[in-house]
């Protein structure tokens, strides 16, 4: 029986945490997945600040760009970045719950575009990133 799109992304998902090390590291949970999209919590510690004891702009990049990575492979498809640029505009404080929502807003043959919105727990625009990706073209995992 072939998969819906958001059972391919869900599996597709699966597959890729059980390999993400770094994004189980830092303490991301994934919330919500779905093609083309996908949205990842994480709550800031003591470890993710930096010298200004705000959050460190590297975790939070690393939370938009795990979330790019899950919505732009949700196709089973192993897709990869090619470059992507993030604007803070906001401070991450400790204890903040940060959520990044990942849409897909182009997708033209291999390369896509991704857009990310990370926002902290009382819904307050902390980063926006954007990623393009490219699909290599093997699968995460076999149908």
């Amino acid at each position: 029986m072939a998969l819906t799109a958001k059972e391919r992304a869900e599996k597709s998902a699966e597959a890729m945490w059980a390999g993400d090390r770094a994004s189980a590291w830092v303490g991301m949970e994934i919330a919500e997945i779905d093609e083309g999209r996908a949205t990842l919590t994480l709550q800031i510690r003591e470890d993710h600040c930096n010298g200004h004891g705000i959050g460190h702009g590297g975790v939070t990049f690393m939370l938009a760009d795990s979330a790019f990575a899950f919505a732009c492979n949700s196709r089973n498809v192993v897709t990869v970045a090619q470059h992507n640029t993030i604007s803070f505009l906001a401070a991450v404080r400790l204890g903040d719950t940060l959520t990044a929502r990942a849409v897909e807003t182009t997708l033209k043959g291999r390369s896509g575009i991704t857009d990310v919105t990370v926002t902290n727990q009382n819904g307050e625009i902390i980063a926006q990133f954007r990623g393009a990706s490219r699909a290599l073209g093997s699968p995460l995992f076999e149908e």
